[in-house]
């Protein structure tokens, strides 16, 4: 069995990087592996104009260490004020690569997100007029509808309704996590696309909840059965262009994921190429890994694929660090329970 496994070098389309101490702390663990990253616009407040998105992209390129390359794809926050014309004027430019919808309580610092999907629907058409992607956290934040049921919900209450309502709408379905999820999405057709977490890969709900709650493995949406775990796994190694790489890594300090009400995430931008290398060739598909990191995202957003290349090395265990220590506090790197072997050179 090969050793070594060269790649173009990999995005990630869907990044939180948040801002200051946190930033620059976390920022070089992503641009060590990746060329570029779809860069979540969830920070307090929001990235919701052309003029907040460039500011925020000039944080990140002063936060980048020298000798790095790194383009951050910058997004803007979806509210139910947003101006179709700014929305229209930041995609012409090159500054905004796509829009973000949360409905308003599904996840981190998303309140501000839509709850009348009614008083969005002029950006929508103009976003399907132009082109512009809308990635969206797919889930229902109604009360009533369980936790582990909210991915399902949305794609029959609000994803579906909302692209027949708009023929043309460019989506892709952020951080899928169950197998209603993927089947939707192979059946989608080419305007549909969705990203699939390395954490999402690994764990399932009785990593978080069996023995004991582990805060590090509470993420939103949260996992899901094993059913859907392997469904996911199906999903990334099949080849299919409608899957690609997005980490959803979401770095929280310890205090905050330690907490009586803790943040939902995993960061696992720090080892998340080491992860998949394992994932993939247990699955039998290294020879697809290349598709899922490389290449089927830079397809979907109509970019070119990175020029340069990345080199995965097979051998003893490699040892990553624990947590990562930055200016707000220690942060937890993802832990996948197993060992891993594959480095990038």
């Amino acid at each position: 069995m090969s050793t070594t496994l060269t790649l173009r070098r990999p995005d990630d389309w869907h990044l939180h990087l948040r801002d200051g101490a946190m930033l620059k702390a976390v920022l070089p663990e992503t641009a060590r592996h990746f060329a570029r990253a779809i860069i979540m616009p969830n920070l307090v407040p929001p990235v919701v104009t052309g003029a907040q998105a460039a500011a925020y992209r000039d944080r990140i390129m002063a936060a980048l260490p020298d000798g790095m390359a790194f383009r951050p794809l910058m997004t803007l926050y979806m509210t139910e004020d947003t101006n179709p014309d700014d929305v229209a004027a930041a995609h012409a430019s090159g500054l905004v690569t796509a829009v973000k919808l949360y409905p308003a309580g599904a996840t981190t610092n998303s309140a501000s997100g839509v709850r009348d999907f009614a008083k969005v629907q002029r950006v929508l058409d103009r976003m399907a007029e132009i082109g512009m992607p809308l990635c969206v956290h797919g889930e229902v934040t109604n009360h009533d509808v369980d936790i582990f049921d909210r991915e399902a919900v949305f794609i029959d209450r609000v994803l579906d309704p909302m692209r027949r309502r708009t023929p043309g709408l460019r989506v892709v379905m952020e951080h899928v996590t169950t197998r209603d999820g993927v089947q939707y999405a192979q059946a989608g057709g080419p305007d549909l696309g969705a990203t699939i977490t390395t954490h999402h890969l690994i764990i399932n709900r009785n990593h978080i909840l069996a023995g004991g709650i582990r805060p590090h493995y509470y993420c939103l949406p949260v996992a899901k059965r094993e059913e859907h775990r392997l469904a996911l796994r199906a999903a990334v190694t099949s080849g299919d262009p409608t899957f690609f790489l997005g980490t959803d890594s979401a770095p929280h300090v310890d205090a905050l994921k330690e907490h009586s009400c803790g943040c939902a995430g995993c960061f696992t931008a720090t080892n998340t190429m080491s992860i998949l290398a394992e994932v993939f060739e247990q699955e039998g598909a290294l020879d697809r890994l290349e598709s899922f990191a490389s290449l089927h995202g830079p397809a979907f957003y109509r970019l070119p694929p990175n020029e340069d290349h990345i080199t995965l090395q097979k051998g003893a265990p490699v040892a990553y660090p624990a947590r990562i220590d930055t200016g707000d506090g220690p942060v937890t790197v993802f832990d996948p329970l197993m060992p891993l072997h594959w480095r990038v050179a």
